[in-house]
């Protein structure tokens, strides 16, 4: 667990981080649909802006912080609790790019677990029950990510990608959940991983199980 207190102290009475805002493009209940937590009932809490900018992302709407509602961590902890979710899933966007801390205390304090996804590419911020970091070559994770990883998950297009991920894996602690995922659109990088893991059997295969199921 990743655990930050650098300004707690200031965040005393429940109000002062109830009342924290942040940009929101979406927040739905809904089924993990990716990873190592795949299936599970979460509640997904998205976050606007980010400053990596993949080109093969499908939620470039979430990219710019303008133009989306600002959502308080009451409103957010209210629709989370009230889900029936054993955990809430903080993305983006790079929601990292915020401050989490308020937003992780007041889901933790519904009794929440918190997870993220997040490329790394900014300091952690928060109480995070697990972290998934999914590395993207044009804006690298920094150094400090990798001590708190619990999931490594690489997005998979050519056999470079294969590279960058058995760098960004040595830098990970051991038992780490090793996991490739194909670029939804890039068929070909099916055939590329599923060769790959049968000779390295200590990854594993991550597919985007809610667009089959077409759940949001």
């Amino acid at each position: 667990m990743f655990k930050v207190e650098n300004h707690t102290e200031t965040l005393t009475d429940t109000k002062d981080f109830m009342d924290v805002e942040y940009p929101v493009m979406e927040h739905f209940y809904t089924i993990q649909g990716e990873g190592a937590h795949t299936g599970r009932a979460s509640y997904f809490i998205r976050t606007a802006g980010c400053d990596v900018n993949c080109w093969w992302c499908d939620v470039k709407d979430s990219w710019e912080e303008e133009g989306h509602p600002r959502l308080t961590v009451k409103e957010l902890v209210y629709a989370a609790e009230n889900s029936g979710a054993p955990f809430a899933v903080i993305t983006g966007g790079e929601p990292l790019l915020h401050d989490l801390l308020p937003l992780t205390l007041g889901l933790k304090s519904a009794g929440l677990q918190v997870h993220i996804e997040t490329s790394g590419s900014s300091p952690l911020s928060g109480q995070l029950d697990w972290i998934t970091l999914s590395p993207k070559r044009f804006k690298k994770p920094t150094a400090e990510v990798f001590d708190y990883v619990d999931e490594l998950k690489v997005v998979v297009l050519t056999k470079k990608d294969l590279k960058w991920a058995e760098d960004n894996a040595a830098k990970c602690p051991e038992g780490t959940k090793l996991l490739l995922q194909p670029e939804w659109e890039t068929p070909k990088s099916i055939d590329i991983i599923v060769e790959y893991v049968k000779k390295h059997p200590e990854w594993g295969i991550s597919l985007q199980a809610h667009k089959f199921l077409k759940v949001p």
